[in-house]
C-alpha cells in the first residue's frame, strides 16, 4: 500500500520555499532586489560525534538568500539591486545608495535609491530572470512598494520575468487612513491606496499589473511563490529590521501612526534607540513631562531636531494598536508653540492628500476625520478582494 502525504502545516515565506523557484532558474542568468532582510531558513544534516556515539538529524540554519545562493547552489546569479538603505542595510535614512560590489560575494551591486530609482536597460542587460526579496510594512510611504513599482515596469519593457519572494505583512490585514491623489503622487507614495493597505508584496505587485498603474499600462510578466500555512491574521514577528529606523516589532506597530510627524517639526526618535516609538519636539516644552535629544546614530547622520531637547511621549511600552492612531498628531498640533511652523511640506506627500492638513488645522475631531475617510477605504477595500492571495479571516479598519 502506498501511504498518501501528509502535507506540511510549517510556516514558510516564499523565500523558504526554494524547491517551488530553484527550478525556474536554471540555466538562466539570474538578478535580485534584497536587502538584509532577505533571509531563508531551512533544514540540514547535522552529525555530533563525541567517543561512543554519534547522532545524526537535523537542524533549521538561517542565512541571506544571496550567500546561499553563491555558496551552495549552481545557479548563476550575477548582479544585485539594492533599494533604499542598501543591499546588507547600513544605509541612514535618505542616504544616498550608490553602486559598488559586495565584499562577502564578488557580486556587482546596482543602487535603485539614489540617481536613479528605475533600473535602466543596460542595467538589466544580460539578466533574464529577476528575482525580488524584500520585506515590506504594509504602508504606502514605505519606499519598497515604489522600488517595486518601477522594478515591474523596467522587466516590462524589457521582456524579463519577475518572481517574487512573498513575506508576510507584518501589519497584518490593517487597512486604513486617507486615500492618496494622483497629483501628490511621489516616491513615498505612488498609488491611489490608503496609507495602510493590508496586502503582502506579492499581493501588491498583483493588484499593480491588474489596475495597470505601470507606465501606458503596460503589464509585467509576473509570478509570485506564496508564503506556505500563511494566515493574514497571524502575529509575525520579523526576525531582522527591515531597515535602520524600524528596530522592532512596537515601532513597525507604531509606524503608520506617526510616520506622520515626519512632515512636521516633531521628531520620532530618529537619532536614538526608540526610533518610531517616541515622539517629541522642542516646541511642546509646557505641556509633556518625557524628553529625548536626538543625536547622529547609525540610522541617521542629520536626526530632525538634533541636539534639541524634544518633549513628549514615550510610546515604547503601549499596547498594539490596530488602526492608525491620530490622537498624538491631533494633540501635538493643538499642544505646539508654534502651531503655525507645525506642518511642512513634506506632510501633503505622505497623507497623500491637502485635505488631512487642512481637517487638523481647521479643529475637526479625530472622529469626524476618519469619517471623512471611509468612502475610500470602502472602495479600496473591494478592489482588494481581486488581487488577495491569502483570504481575509477578519478585516481590521478604521471603521
Amino acid at each position: 500500500m502506498v501511504k498518501s502525504k501528509v502535507k506540511s502545516t510549517k510556516f514558510m515565506t516564499g523565500a523558504d520555499n526554494m524547491t517551488s523557484y530553484f527550478g525556474l532558474l536554471k540555466n538562466k542568468k539570474v538578478g535580485i532586489l534584497t536587502n538584509q532582510s532577505g533571509q531563508i531558513t531551512y533544514d540540514a544534516h547535522y552529525l555530533i560525534k563525541d567517543s561512543v556515539s554519534q547522532k545524526e538529524g537535523m537542524k533549521a540554519v538561517t542565512m541571506h538568500i544571496v550567500d546561499f545562493i553563491v555558496s551552495n547552489t549552481d545557479l548563476n546569479l550575477v548582479k544585485i539591486y539594492a533599494p533604499e538603505h542598501g543591499f546588507r542595510g547600513e544605509g541612514a535614512d535618505g542616504e544616498l545608495i550608490v553602486d559598488g560590489k559586495d565584499v562577502k560575494t564578488g557580486l556587482p551591486i546596482i543602487s535603485l535609491y539614489g540617481n536613479s530609482k528605475k533600473p535602466s536597460p543596460q542595467q538589466l542587460e544580460g539578466i533574464d530572470v529577476l528575482l525580488f526579496d524584500l520585506q515590506d510594512v504594509g504602508t504606502r510611504f514605505y519606499t519598497y512598494i515604489s522600488s517595486l513599482h518601477y522594478v515591474m515596469e523596467a522587466c516590462a519593457e524589457n521582456n524579463i520575468e519577475l518572481i517574487i519572494l512573498d513575506r508576510p505583512n507584518p501589519n497584518g490585514n490593517l487597512i486604513d487612513g486617507p486615500i492618496l491623489e494622483k497629483e501628490y503622487s511621489s516616491f513615498v507614495g505612488m498609488h491611489p491606496i490608503p496609507a495602510v493597505h493590508g496586502m503582502t508584496i506579492g499581493e501588491y505587485a498583483l493588484m499593480i499589473n491588474g489596475e495597470k498603474w505601470l507606465k501606458d499600462g503596460i503589464q509585467c510578466k509576473l509570478r509570485i511563490v506564496p508564503c506556505e500555512n500563511y494566515r493574514r491574521e497571524m502575529p509575525y514577528s520579523l526576525p531582522v529590521r527591515p531597515s535602520p529606523n524600524l528596530p522592532n516589532d512596537q515601532a513597525i506597530n507604531l509606524y503608520p501612526s506617526l510616520c506622520f510627524f515626519e512632515g512636521t517639526n516633531v521628531s520620532i526618535g530618529r537619532g536614538t534607540d526608540k526610533q518610531f516609538q517616541i515622539y517629541g519636539s522642542p516646541y511642546l516644552t509646557t505641556y509633556y513631562e518625557f524628553s529625548f535629544i536626538p543625536a547622529p546614530n547609525a540610522g541617521s547622520k542629520e536626526p530632525p531636531q538634533n541636539g534639541k531637547i524634544c518633549c513628549g511621549e514615550d510610546l515604547s511600552q503601549h499596547p498594539r494598536i490596530n488602526r492608525i492612531e491620530l490622537k498624538w498628531l491631533l494633540e501635538a498640533y493643538h499642544e505646539t508653540e508654534q502651531p503655525e511652523k507645525f506642518f511642512n511640506s513634506y506632510f501633503t506627500k505622505l497623507a497623500g492628500t491637502k485635505i488631512l492638513q487642512q481637517q487638523i488645522e481647521s479643529g475637526m475631531t479625530e472622529e469626524q476625520i476618519r469619517a471623512s475617510w471611509k468612502p475610500g477605504l470602502d472602495a479600496f477595500k473591494e478592489m482588494r478582494k481581486k488581487y488577495l492571495i491569502y483570504p481575509d479571516s477578519f478585516l481590521v479598519s478604521s471603521e
